[in-house]
């Protein structure tokens, strides 16, 4: 027959009504001499009730085999339930059950499909379409389909083009490893698949098509961690003939319009704004958590005398201050927040303790002559912590800003009903690669440079600003954007500045600088990770609680088992080999 509504959808108003459900069952009981069976759909949890007195004999029959996870089709009629459950929208109400079929049975699942399973990663990912089952998994996807819906109608209504752009592209240096796809008919020769649509949505604004977005799947070779994925989705714009604060404009717009049709909040605009060098220096990150304080303090100055030689010799010296926090770390504790520091480069960390209007600590005794200014400087009260690193700037700033985040979770600072956006902006346009000894760009190298500094393009590289803009969201980089080069003189000069020789920059990118010979307007957009801005809506801590089926931590699908051998026959149509040899046997044979 056919299913008359979804199970969860069923309400006092369907009293007295004969309705088909169809469904899983989640869980059955005989109570009583009656048989309840809590039937479940995508929308939720109905009771079902059969009466072996009144029922059918072959429905009765039925119900006695089912078992979790039976897949069923019932119809009955919708009654007052006996005994309310408030904690079910379903829970004024109960169906009798006059006709049952079994559609398909279950064996035992290798988890419980209920909310808060304490289960294993990889055996939730081997077993994903019965963990999608679960409802806080079908919750999640319900948002992300919402927050899709909204950014779409929105968009529309702008005058953007959804455009599709090809999945199979050209490799490019820049930027993290690609995955490459080898071509079958051109011998030799790859495609890649792509980091982002950035070369050929420019190219659509070359074409005259102003305002493109695309909610496109994008990939990456990189390593993991929770908020990355190889394959990932995110909101593609870009636009003609906007300056950087139109386009940041139209982006506000779009997070404001999803926070209140998928979460009922308001977001007071414009957006708080914050420059790369502040962020870098109060918080150690270029995505800061604005949730809680603790901002980094510079001491540079106030240390340059002591006789500690590890402040007094250091570059720089910075501090953060846990407010009220002394009694909750032992010296043992204190040992693994320097563990913890020196995973960010810092070589140590030096504390001391404020109590009674005094200082202790393994550094306070150097740091008397300067008790007074220090306290006044970071503000001190009884019972706080406080922390120094020295070293240089960078690994000041980005071993305090990890231990700033870490604190904050160790000591619930963190007010997780707060979403709090900001604006990243006037970027670096490079930053220096230790593992290429080189300047590589921080965005991409179709980025604008500032005017007032392009002149360092042929100088100092570190000197030039960048036409960009980061949206962050509670410590998350949400996205990222630019203006773009739009005039085939300055491109040539970015490639340059990057190390490409001209035949290198005409080999990879000559399709580019041919297409700015023939009128590229001024243009700029953006790009916000869907995932990442699901998972932090949903209130998740890893990005595979919001991707249907995503890869584990080794880059891998538990599932299907993914990647996984090809055939040789597969190999030779790709005049490809593959090298059976480990490292060792490789290392012999050298």
């Amino acid at each position: 027959m056919k299913r008359s509504m979804y199970a969860g959808a069923v309400r006092s108003k369907h009293i007295g009504q004969k309705i088909t459900l169809k469904g899983w069952v989640s869980r059955r009981r005989d109570l009583g001499g009656l048989i309840f069976i809590d039937l479940r759909d995508r929308e939720g949890i109905v009771q079902l009730v059969i009466n072996p007195k009144e029922a059918l004999p072959e429905v009765v029959e039925k119900a006695e085999t089912l078992r979790t996870e039976f897949v069923i089709e019932v119809t009955g009629t919708v009654v007052e339930r006996s005994q309310v459950n408030d904690k079910l929208p379903t829970g004024q109400v109960e169906m009798q059950v006059e006709e049952l079929i079994i559609l398909n049975t279950s064996q035992t699942t290798p988890f419980e499909i209920k909310n808060g399973i304490d289960v294993n990663d990889d055996l939730r990912l081997r077993y994903r379409y019965l963990d999608l089952r679960r409802p806080e998994m079908l919750k999640n996807f319900k948002l992300r389909a919402k927050v899709t819906h909204v950014i779409r109608n929105y968009l529309d209504e702008l005058g953007f083009l959804d455009v599709e752009t090809p999945m199979l592209s050209k490799s490019t240096p820049e930027g993290a490893r690609d995955y490459l796809v080898p071509s079958r008919i051109s011998q030799g020769h790859f495609y890649a698949l792509p980091q982002s649509p950035q070369i050929t949505k420019q190219l659509l604004m070359n074409a005259g098509f102003d305002r493109y977005y695309q909610i496109v799947k994008c990939f990456r070779d990189e390593d993991l961690r929770g908020d990355r994925q190889p394959e990932f989705t995110q909101v593609d714009l870009e636009t003609s003939f906007l300056s950087d604060q139109e386009i940041q404009d139209i982006t506000e717009g779009l997070i404001a319009c999803v926070m209140k049709e998928t979460m009922g909040i308001e977001l007071q605009l414009p957006l708080p704004r914050m420059s790369y060098d502040t962020a870098m220096n109060l918080y150690g990150s270029d995505k800061p958590d604005t949730r809680f304080e603790m901002t980094l303090q510079d001491l540079t100055d106030i240390v340059k005398d002591v006789e500690f030689k590890v402040f007094s010799q250091a570059p720089a010296v910075k501090a953060i201050v846990a407010k009220n926090a002394a009694d909750n770390y032992s010296r043992k504790d204190i040992d693994k927040l320097t563990d913890f520091a020196k995973q960010f480069g810092a070589k140590g960390l030096a504390w001391i303790k404020y109590s009674n209007g005094e200082i202790a600590g393994p550094v306070a005794k150097f740091l008397t002559s300067i008790a007074k200014d220090l306290t006044e400087r970071l503000q001190l009260e009884d019972n706080d912590l406080v922390l120094f690193v020295a070293d240089e700037l960078e690994v000041v700033n980005n071993s305090l800003g990890a231990l700033r985040n870490h604190l904050a979770k160790e000591l619930h600072l963190i007010d997780k009903s707060k979403f709090n956006f900001l604006w990243i902006v006037d970027w670096p346009m490079f930053e220096w690669s230790e593992e290429e000894r080189r300047y590589v760009s921080a965005h991409h190298p179709f980025t604008l440079p500032q005017a007032d500094t392009a002149h360092e393009l042929e100088g100092d590289l570190s000197k030039v600003r960048a036409l960009a803009y980061d949206i962050v969201l509670n410590g998350y980089e949400l996205g990222g954007g630019s203006l773009r080069i739009n005039q085939k003189e300055m491109q040539e000069r970015m490639f340059q500045a990057l190390g490409f020789s001209n035949e290198s920059a005409k080999e990879q990118f000559g399709f580019l600088l041919e297409a700015m010979d023939y009128g590229f307007p001024p243009h700029g957009g953006l790009a916000l990770g869907l995932d990442r801005f699901v998972m932090l809506l949903a209130e998740e801590d890893n990005i595979r609680e919001v991707i249907a089926f995503p890869k584990n931590n080794k880059a891998s699908d538990p599932m299907t088992q993914a990647p996984s051998l090809v055939s040789a026959k597969q190999l030779d149509e790709l005049y490809l080999e593959v090298l059976k040899q480990n490292h060792s046997e490789k290392n012999e044979h050298r």
